[in-house]
């Protein structure tokens, strides 16, 4: 399948062919058909990447604090080599799309395959032909909603958080500052919720488009007697809420917020904008400040995000996502539309050229990526052309399929096998089809795949090395021998006494060779 992925070493951004990812605990796999490029959360990351190394350091100083501590604990080589293996790691784009559920987890009943669905969330829902996708990160779309408009969920429930951040009531007067993408899904919202905005922003086009989307009032920041419109507009009361979508470093939108927003009204943050608040303002209206944190309640909770565990409604009413379900109800009801805010369509393959409106800094909203979703999805990668296998003795060629991709894997299985002479490094897999196909080029493999079974009935491949999780390790161990393949596993090679037995079973029945790596065996401290 096609990937959009990112160098963060020189910030050279491609379209990948990589396998497709697997099913990962609870969750759907799902083929796109639209993704949303974020104007700001992926545009940082590509500008991040297209830094020198002092820039990089620069932009990020944690990261750079992180590699001192780093150098200090280890030495300035493990730290140089640590920060150099992660700089050359393959980014993921994305995390807004839409589509067709494909396959889902068996836990999973309320999903099936061929529901439509929105989905969210940075390494899952990517630029993608194909994404894999937790079940509290996807919500069902409804029928009269197309997927154009349903990839914008993820964008939506940000901007439906931030709304609900501001606790806005029937007739209020609201402020929004910053009609990018955000802002203007920003005000839709608002409107629908019954509320009188006043859009704000530099850009003329957009102050024009507020208005087009229902905005009852809209001016450039730039306006003479701006502040005064806005009381005016409030009844001199000034703005119950003022709601900052704005992207900049300047302190602008906050300094602004202090003087239009009325007495004990409230500034809400959505976007990444100056923090260093006027506090004589704010303290003499005595405003509240409320920071709105992406898309709602669950957000960086992984027992929510990863492992499928709710928040009971009456105690958290709005969920990340039930704001999704809400955002994609309001484009149902026709309260919200998206397509007067798409301004760039483009397929996967011109991805690159898609980002380059952003880097080159060209006028845009919304931008959408279009995948074909007609043509059929390998699971297996070729990477290169079969090669001759040099035999370490006359009697045997070892031809290995590598099950596994993780970080012992990459730093020490795989560097070492890749020096011995005559073994052919033949097929790998790993549930992450982006990493398993970056490990497999590095290290000359032939093919990669998210289906192991794709190794294991290979008749080529004589030896599997099994490097995944220790509770998959016996059952891929009989498996591997009922293959008739030669075994390397790293331990422990079975969890009980269960699992042993039936090792020795598959062993007593099929024969070949089980090897277990102790990895310290030949250490100083185990020779002794």
């Amino acid at each position: 399948m096609k990937q959009v992925v990112l160098n963060l070493k020189d910030g050279d951004l491609t379209v990948e062919e990589v396998p497709i990812p697997t099913i990962k605990g609870s969750g759907v796999l799902v083929r796109n058909h639209y993704s949303v490029i974020s104007a700001g959360t992926e545009s940082g990351v590509v500008d991040l990447a297209d830094k020198s190394l002092i820039g990089k350091a620069r932009a990020r100083p944690d990261l750079a604090m992180k590699v001192i501590n780093k150098a200090k604990q280890d030495g300035p080589i493990s730290a140089f080599q640590q920060a150099m293996g992660r700089l050359e790691k393959r980014e993921p784009l994305g995390y807004s799309s839409a589509g067709t559920v494909i396959s889902v987890s068996e836990d999973i009943k309320d999903i099936k395959p061929g529901d439509r669905v929105a989905c969210a969330g940075a390494g899952y829902a990517n630029h993608a032909d194909v994404v894999f996708v937790p079940r509290n990160l996807c919500a069902k779309v409804p029928e009269n909603v197309d997927f154009k408009n349903a990839c914008f969920t993820t964008v939506g429930s940000i901007a439906m958080q931030g709304v609900r951040n501001a606790d806005v009531k029937i007739g209020e007067n609201i402020v929004v500052i910053g009609l990018g993408l955000i802002g203007l899904i920003t005000l839709q919202i608002l409107k629908a919720s019954g509320c009188r905005v006043f859009g704000v922003d530099l850009d003329e086009s957009k102050v024009n488009l507020a208005r087009e989307l229902g905005a009852d009032l809209s001016y450039s920041r730039n306006s003479p007697n701006l502040e005064e419109r806005i009381k005016q507009f409030s009844r001199g009361i000034g703005a119950d809420s003022t709601i900052i979508t704005a992207a900049t470093r300047s302190n602008d939108p906050v300094d602004f917020a202090g003087k239009i927003t009325r007495e004990r009204g409230k500034v809400v943050i959505v976007g990444l904008v100056g923090m260093d608040i006027p506090r004589e303002e704010y303290y003499n209206k005595e405003l509240e400040m409320r920071i709105s944190r992406s898309y709602g309640p669950g957000r960086y909770d992984r027992n929510y995000e990863e492992y499928g565990q709710d928040y009971p409604a009456p105690y958290v009413r709005w969920t990340e996502n039930r704001n999704m379900q809400a955002f994609l109800d309001l484009i149902s009801m026709k309260k919200i539309s998206m397509e007067p805010i798409i301004t760039h369509e483009y397929e996967i393959e011109q991805a690159p050229e898609a980002y380059n409106i952003i880097k080159e800094r060209k006028p845009y909203l919304g931008l959408v990526l279009k995948y074909d979703t007609d043509k059929r999805i390998e699971d297996k990668v070729i990477l290169k052309s079969p090669g001759p296998v040099s035999a370490i003795s006359e009697s045997f060629s070892p031809v290995l399929g590598v099950i596994g991709a993780g970080i012992f894997a990459t730093s020490i299985l795989l560097p070492n096998l890749s020096k011995i002479k005559g073994v052919k490094l033949k097929g790998l897999s790993a549930a992450s089809g982006l990493s398993c196909e970056s490990v497999a080029k590095k290290y000359g493999f032939e093919y990669c795949t998210s289906d192991y079974h794709k190794i294991l009935s290979d008749p080529e491949i004589n030896c599997v090395s099994i490097v995944t999780r220790n509770s998959l390790h016996a059952s891929l161990v009989i498996e591997a021998l009922k293959n008739k393949k030669n075994v390397l596993v790293e331990k422990p090679l079975a969890l009980n006494e269960e699992e042993l037995n039936a090792i020795i079973e598959a062993k007593k029945e099929n024969g070949g060779f089980i090897m277990v790596g102790f990895n310290r065996r030949y250490s100083e401290l185990g020779v002794k």
